[in-house]
Order: structure tokens, then C-alpha cells, then sequence
């Protein structure tokens, strides 16, 4: 009998852990998650980082010899989480080689403070793939309208990319658009198409966590919407996945060597414990998709999660239908969308603040050790 995550990654899925701390690297449980889990890829962002640097055991070495150096906490913060990411990367080198560059992906984020600044995002994006120097890096790029542009403009040099905090089905319009957009400047800049991956990450649990807070308010027949949300709005992304990329325009850059950009699947821990702890992952089971997962989630999806196939393509209708409804409810979907875009850009700022003040209180701590 095969698990769960085997069945899921037979079923075209490539299940991301949502998690990496440089304990997870030399302690071997990275390699073990591959060999047992069916991991593939790996995801990071500032919280993540804020969480394995606050337990820092594992960093103390780096920290004291940065601080003998006089770094400062964006410069070690730098050097810390390119070197993970690094590391990383080798350990998921034969995935990548075992499937030609599709999976064995480790991301990396820009600043959130520069979720605003077009330039400032492209030049950093350029600087992490510098430094990290890995074919299979992901530099991870928010979808906001700042955003957009860098996307395409990283892209143009040939660079792959992780766009992020993607919730409405316009913005994600948009996202595809500047990835092609940059796939046509690649191309006429002489790139080679082959060499450049994209996944676009869209959101699904905090659609859910915002539109049944609304509904609740509302009240009555509403509440029966609860929870419907969020797997509508990312099936939906996939049908428009799938129009988009069926396009002339789309189909003569494959033609030429291009990477389809896959629709990775985010916020895939159930937040509600009310509901199946799976939900996001057998809800959201088709071909060439991306389900990134925390630990819990992936866990729970190997122990008992019911994998039947593709549960996208074939339940378009329900989703229109559900958006119908919630329309009909009074929910403005685009409104909440923007909200949580709004609030997730927030979110990852307030966790680099706080991943700078840990690393600048740890600083400081090994040079008064050292003194």
C-alpha cells in the first residue's frame, strides 16, 4: 500500500515543505522528509526565518563570527538565510537533476519593505540569486503592483521566480502576464527559456479565515458558504491557469523552450480546527500543481489524508457557483482579496522587523560574550 504523499506526488502534486532552519539541514531531517514524505521543494519567508534564528542554537557560530566582523542585522540576516537556502538547495540537487528543474526548488524572499519599490525588489532579487549561485533557487516576489513590473523584469535576466501573495483571480491575471511579458524580454535579450521557472502561490486559508468571519456576521443561509471559499477561489485559478497558458502567445514561448508557471497552492494549514486538517490538499489535487505545506499539514496528509485524483478540473461549475453565491450574500471578494493582500504584505513586514531585532539583540549578545 502507498502513502497518502505518495499517491498525491502520483497524482502530478509536488508536495513543498513550508518550513527550513539550518537545524533541519545538519540534524538530516531535511534529507528524511524527501526519502519518507515525498518532499520536493521547500519554502521560506521572514516568519520562518524569525522562528529557527529566535531557537538559534544551530546559528550561534555565525552570529559570533559576524559579530567579530562588526555586520549589521540586515548584512547577517543576508549571509544567515542565503547560506541556508544554499545548503538547501544542495540537498534537493538530485530531485532537481531527477526531474529536469520542475521540483528540488528552494525559495527565498525579498524584503518585505520593498513589497513597494520596483527597483529596490529587482536589484535585491538579483543579489540573492548572485549569492545563493544554485540553478534550483527561487527568488520569491510579492504580487503587488510594485511587484508585477520586478517580476518581469527578473524574469528578463533570466532568473526564476516564486511570486507570492497572490489571492484574487485578477491579480493573478496580472501575475501571468508579467511572467510572460518577461519570458518575451528573456527571449529577446538571447536567453535560454529551458533555464527559467516560475510558480505563482496562491493563497487559500486566509480567504476562508476572512470570508467566514463575514459570513457569520451575516448570518441565516449565508453561514452554509462557510469554508467554500477558499478552494473555489484556487480552483478557479487553476481553470484560468489553464486558459491562459493555452493562448498563442503562451503556447509559441513553450514552444520555444519556455516552463509552464505552475500554480503552487499557500496558507495550506487549516485554521479552523473544525475542519478536515487536509482540506487544502485533497481539495486541491490536479497535475502540474504545487502543494506547499508546514510541517503539521504534511504530517497529517501522510497519515490519513484520502487522495481520489484531480479534484480541480472537474468541479469548475461548483466553484462558479459558489462564487455566485457569496456574491448574492453580500461578500465583495474583491474586496477581501485586496484586504488580505494588504494585510499579508503587513504581516511579512512585521516579521522582518522582528527577524531584524533578533538578530541585532544576538549580535549584540556575542559581542558582549566576546568582549
Amino acid at each position: 500500500m502507498s502513502t497518502p504523499t505518495e499517491q498525491l506526488a502520483a497524482a502530478g502534486v509536488s508536495i513543498w515543505l513550508d518550513d527550513l532552519s539550518r537545524e533541519r539541514i545538519t540534524s538530516g531531517n531535511l534529507t528524511e522528509l524527501i526519502t519518507t514524505r515525498n518532499v520536493s521543494g521547500v519554502t521560506t519567508n521572514p516568519t520562518i526565518f524569525a522562528t529557527a534564528l529566535s531557537k538559534g542554537e544551530a546559528y550561534e557560530e555565525q552570529v559570533s563570527s559576524l559579530a567579530a566582523r562588526d555586520a549589521v542585522a540586515d548584512q547577517a540576516i543576508f549571509e544567515i538565510t542565503t547560506d541556508d537556502v544554499r545548503e538547501a538547495a544542495d540537498i534537493f540537487r538530485p530531485v532537481y537533476d531527477a526531474t529536469g528543474g520542475v521540483d528540488g526548488r528552494v525559495s527565498i524572499e525579498v524584503s518585505p519593505d520593498l513589497a513597494h519599490d520596483t527597483a529596490a525588489t529587482v536589484d535585491q532579487a538579483v543579489q540573492l540569486w548572485e549569492r545563493v549561485d544554485r540553478p534550483n533557487a527561487l527568488i520569491k516576489i510579492p504580487a503587488t503592483k510594485a511587484g508585477l513590473p520586478a517580476i518581469t523584469a527578473v524574469i528578463a535576466k533570466g532568473i526564476s521566480v516564486n511570486v507570492t501573495l497572490i489571492f484574487s483571480l485578477e491579480r493573478y491575471a496580472e501575475v501571468i502576464d508579467a511572467y510572460l511579458t518577461g519570458l518575451e524580454q528573456a527571449q529577446a535579450a538571447g536567453h535560454d527559456l529551458a533555464g527559467i521557472h516560475s510558480v505563482a502561490s496562491f493563497f487559500v486559508s486566509r480567504v476562508d479565515t476572512e470570508v467566514d468571519k463575514r459570513l457569520a456576521a451575516i448570518g441565516g443561509d449565508a453561514e452554509q458558504l462557510k469554508s467554500k471559499a477558499g478552494v473555489a477561489n484556487a480552483r478557479l485559478a487553476f481553470e484560468l491557469f489553464q486558459k491562459e497558458f493555452a493562448t498563442g502567445r503562451a503556447q509559441a514561448l513553450v514552444n520555444a523552450g519556455a516552463n509552464l508557471q505552475r500554480p503552487l497552492w499557500a496558507s495550506t494549514g487549516v485554521k479552523d480546527p473544525a475542519l478536515p486538517d487536509t482540506l487544502y490538499v485533497t481539495g486541491l489535487v490536479a497535475p502540474g500543481t504545487v502543494n506547499t505545506m508546514p510541517e503539521k499539514t504534511l504530517e497529517a496528509t501522510f497519515d490519513h489524508a484520502e487522495i481520489t485524483g484531480d479534484t480541480i478540473t472537474g468541479n469548475y461549475g461548483d466553484a462558479h457557483e459558489v462564487f455566485d453565491r457569496l456574491a448574492d450574500a453580500g461578500i465583495d471578494l474583491v474586496e477581501v482579496t485586496q484586504l488580505l493582500e494588504d494585510e499579508g504584505v503587513e504581516k511579512f513586514i512585521a516579521s522582518w522587523h522582528e527577524l531584524q531585532q533578533t538578530v541585532t539583540e544576538a549580535l549584540r549578545s556575542a559581542q558582549e560574550t566576546s568582549a
